[in-house]
């Protein structure tokens, strides 16, 4: 993607911060048009990427730079989704080796990258050029984020 994203964050590999990043990825999809089930399924995608990165990319190192980008489809006259880019200087891994545990296989933890693909319409992963990893999620809204009204406005004229 080309164009400069609309908010851009870096955080540090510290688990503290994920909340944080949920929030804001849940509260930016909100005014995007998505629901609260949907807006909290975005947020879990988010979070679930993240943890991997710290966990596996980072080998729980809490002082690593990571990088998540958010574009609305802006798309007249409503936006039509979110696109979330988060990239990291972790370990690289190639993509195609980036797969969930079998869901059959009952034990805690290994579905996040199951939970990603699931949640998100679109997901790429790719090896950043020199270090890192970028994964690229798209989440499209429904047809009823489309036709919603405009958010009303307070005395004061905004949102």
């Amino acid at each position: 993607m080309t164009q400069r994203p609309h908010i851009r964050v870096e955080l540090l590999s510290n688990p503290i911060y994920l909340s944080g990043a949920r929030e804001l990825v849940g509260s930016v999809s909100r005014r995007l048009g998505f629901d609260d089930l949907q807006c909290s399924k975005i947020a879990l995608a988010v979070d679930e990427a993240l943890c991997n990165i710290i966990r596996h990319g980072y080998n729980r190192q809490p002082d690593k730079p990571i990088w998540i980008s958010i574009w609305p489809d802006v798309t007249e006259p409503q936006p039509l989704g979110i696109r979330l880019v988060i990239e990291d200087e972790a370990r690289q891994v190639d993509p195609s080796t980036l797969k969930g545990r079998a869901l059959d296989d009952i034990r805690p933890g290994g579905l996040g990258v199951h939970i990603i693909r699931e949640v998100m319409d679109e997901v790429t992963f790719a090896k950043r050029n020199g270090k890192g990893m970028r994964l690229t999620m798209v989440k499209h809204a429904p047809h009823t984020a489309c036709t919603r009204k405009k958010p009303a406005q307070d005395a004061k004229g905004s949102p």
